[in-house]
């Protein structure tokens, strides 16, 4: 058995992680996303920073925007519905017909586009953060 003279020991080398940088074409391809600009963006998010900040409350303000488009029309739907039940006192089945059916459609559609546009707001924001 040989014998170890001290000079010659082993010695662990221990230090922070490294990120290395991965092949270039494998960044080419998407599969490492902090080699682009999503990774930036992200941590910005992360971190709380003024431009992650900046990024959350364009979201919010889009999202407000939508919100708000959809009760002025909810509101301009029926808002005037008093007026028109007050003009036509001895209507009762008129009234019945409008709050029973009519309003039902438009409600239902109304709703649709608010999801949709939600969605897209949110589609439209992972591309700015991912930088595609």
């Amino acid at each position: 058995m040989p014998s170890q003279d001290p000079a010659e020991r082993r010695v662990v080398v221990t230090g922070p992680p490294r990120r290395t940088l991965p092949h270039a074409r494998l960044r080419s391809r998407g599969r490492y996303p902090h080699a682009s600009g999503y990774y930036r963006a992200r941590t910005e998010i992360d971190e709380q920073t003024t431009l992650g900040h900046t990024y959350v409350r364009s979201l919010m303000r889009t999202q407000l925007r939508a919100a708000l488009a959809v009760f002025a029309f909810l509101g301009l739907l029926i808002g005037p519905l008093p007026l028109v039940f007050a003009a036509t006192p001895g209507a009762r089945r008129l009234e019945w017909v409008i709050l029973g059916f009519c309003l039902y459609a438009p409600m239902v559609l109304l709703a649709l586009w608010y999801v949709r546009r939600a969605e897209r707001n949110e589609r439209d924001f992972v591309r700015l953060v991912e930088d595609r």
